[in-house]
């Protein structure tokens, strides 16, 4: 089993920047995809972006891309998601999660889940 544990998220003025982190205990995430993924108020979940086990390959959603970067060390056990030029649109609660699929940009493709950290961005 895989233990994922975000952190990260606060207030912060819209373009502003926040900068994700999400640490994985109990086996090595190396053998895993990360994504990210967020839920706003009233909203279902979505995808915001994925990254491939070696680091070498990242998948964005229309939204994430040019304003979001994700990113990963292995050695840490930790993946990232570094978000500027935010918006009040951005406000959720945003989860990581691993998959043994390469890149998959569905939740039902990920078998273990952080708990969430919230971001809020007031305008």
């Amino acid at each position: 089993q895989v233990q994922l544990v975000e952190s990260g998220g606060g207030l912060v003025q819209a373009g502003g920047s926040l900068r994700l982190s999400c640490v994985a205990s109990g086996r090595t995430v190396s053998t895993y995809a990360v994504g990210w993924f967020r839920q706003a108020p009233w909203k279902e979940r979505e995808f915001v972006c994925v990254i491939s086990r070696n680091g070498g390959i990242t998948r964005y959603a229309d939204s994430a891309k040019g304003r979001f970067t994700i990113s990963r060390d292995n050695a840490k056990n930790t993946g990232y998601l570094q978000m500027n030029s935010l918006k009040p649109e951005d406000t959720a609660v945003y989860y990581c999660a691993t998959s043994s699929l390469p890149l998959p940009t569905m939740g039902r493709d990920y078998d273990y889940w952080g708990q969430g950290t919230r971001a809020t961005v007031s305008s």
